[in-house]
């Protein structure tokens, strides 16, 4: 198997779900539910650590983060193809409405949300 694209995950992931008759259960809902399950247990491997220090994984544990990482991809690309959405052109999109929420003028080295700053007059 070779996966070279997003579109090529979601193909295969068509035919895995389909091989398994688990189509019946893929619905946005329960791949939500999953995605958020899958996200919080990658959280659990930097709970208890220092900023600075959580990317200095040990192996074990980076082959973990890992798999949560490619859980976390699965459950993304198995949404979008439910609902018909494009990965690469939402990213795209999103990040167009982020560069005018957070200029780099205004929130270079700032970790405040954009409504903290912005000018209410503009």
């Amino acid at each position: 198997m070779s996966i070279e694209s997003l579109e090529s995950l979601r193909d295969h992931l068509r035919v895995f779900a389909k091989d398994r008759d688990w189509d019946q259960y893929h619905t946005p809902k329960n791949l939500s539910m999953a995605l958020i399950a899958e996200a919080a247990e990658l959280v659990e491997h930097f709970q208890w650590v220092e900023g600075d220090q959580s990317h200095l994984l040990e192996d074990k544990t980076r082959s973990s983060v890992e798999e949560e990482l490619a859980d976390i991809l699965i459950y993304l690309v198995r949404i979008s193809d439910k609902l018909g959405i494009d990965l690469y052109k939402a990213a795209e999109r999103k990040l167009e409405i982020n560069a005018r929420k957070y200029p780099a003028d205004k929130v270079r080295g700032s970790a405040k949300k954009y409504t903290e700053y912005e000018d209410k007059h503009d």
